[in-house]
């Protein structure tokens, strides 16, 4: 039996990170699951069901009550008011906690998986056989998320776009639960120069020398 590849691809919003796991999951024939879009049904979940961002039982128990299903409507799942709420659900442990074992199970298939997130080389595969960091400046990060929404006919404004941005990689780093750090056995990579398939590229080889250090 061919031992499993676990691929962790962790970084702050708009790096590129979703992109380049899809691509890398296409690649060695994984399953792909973009954690985000956990937290982002989530947080849609509750201001769906009427309930504030702040009431963190109310988001426990939308967590707790999730599956495949919710995780569809990719367009909803990626638009700007579904980050926010992510990002505001996303450091209470009780959701957390709900969403741990679904992400663990995923990570765990028999023959490997593709996660990307913020957290999932440091939390929800440790074990990982290859762990990237993907990052890039806060600008170039938010000009891409920018270019994203505007064209999809979402009205905002750049500045507008790199104080969310901004504002958001604080409080992902700082949340007292899984903050975003990089993991220590995690390679680095900077996409602020870079086009998507060189950024591809440099991730692919990344995690071919992972697999010659493991055997894979």
């Amino acid at each position: 039996m061919t031992a499993p590849l676990i691929i962790a691809v962790d970084g702050p919003a708009a790096s590129g990170k979703g992109t380049i796991a899809a691509r890398l999951a296409a690649t060695y024939g994984l399953p792909h699951l973009d954690t985000g879009l956990l937290y982002r049904a989530v947080g849609l979940g509750v201001l769906d069901s009427g309930g504030s961002l702040d009431d963190e039982a109310a988001a426990e128990a939308v967590a707790r009550a999730l599956d495949a299903s919710h995780l569809v409507d990719t367009d909803r799942l990626t638009g700007r008011d579904a980050g926010e709420a992510a990002s505001r659900v996303a450091g209470y442990p009780g959701v957390r906690a709900a969403l741990l074992a679904f992400q663990k199970t995923f990570a765990g298939q028999p023959g490997g998986a593709v996660l990307d997130g913020r957290d999932i080389g440091t939390v929800i595969a440790p074990e990982a056989q290859a762990k990237l960091y993907v990052t890039a400046s806060p600008e170039v990060r938010s000009l891409r998320r920018w270019k994203q929404l505007t064209g999809r006919g979402e009205v905002i404004a750049y500045d507008d776009m790199l104080a969310d941005i901004v504002r958001r990689d604080e409080r992902d780093a700082g949340r007292g639960a899984a903050p975003m750090v990089q993991a220590q056995d995690a390679v680095l990579l900077d996409t602020t120069d870079m086009d998507i398939e060189t950024a591809f590229d440099a991730a692919r080889r990344i995690v071919e020398a992972a697999r010659v250090r493991h055997g894979l």
